[in-house]
């Protein structure tokens, strides 16, 4: 992870006047570096051992902090915990193991036309879409693979 990345997200919550707290730094700084798209509960795992009097509530409220202004994209994929995505700089979307649940980002051209065409053929005005594909990951298929 760059050094500015990280300074950039924190003129961010400055701006916004959101107090940087060492925990808030600490997740901010572990959502940039994570490529793996954390649950808060990896989140807290990984941080417990720095700080061990922070709680996962602690997490869950900075990651609404850093949500709500827009440091960091909530994804929800229909099962029970939400995956955080700090990559909100450039469009992309996200391949997700069917096996182990990991998500990986996946850059492709952004789907304007298909936008555009949905807001004629429905009369709609499209605000967002997101596009998800489904399989099976390197690392689950050589697992599999060497159990057989």
């Amino acid at each position: 992870m760059s050094e500015k990345k990280l300074r950039d997200a924190i003129d961010t919550l400055k701006e916004s006047g959101v107090r940087i707290t060492p925990q808030r730094h600490a997740v901010l700084e572990y959502l940039l570096n994570a490529m793996i798209h954390p649950t808060a509960d990896e989140i807290y795992k990984a941080l417990e051992g720095k700080f061990p009097n922070m709680s996962v509530a602690t997490v869950y409220n900075n990651l609404r902090v850093l949500r709500e202004i827009g440091l960091v994209r909530e994804l929800t994929y229909g099962d029970s915990s939400s995956r955080f995505d700090c990559n909100t700089s450039e469009e992309h979307y996200h391949i997700i193991c069917e096996e182990c649940g990991k998500i990986v980002d996946f850059h492709y051209p952004s789907l304007e036309e298909v936008e555009s065409l949905a807001e004629q053929v429905a009369g709609f005005d499209i605000s967002h879409h997101r596009l998800e594909l489904y399989g099976i990951c390197k690392e689950c298929k050589d697992t599999a693979a060497q159990k057989h």
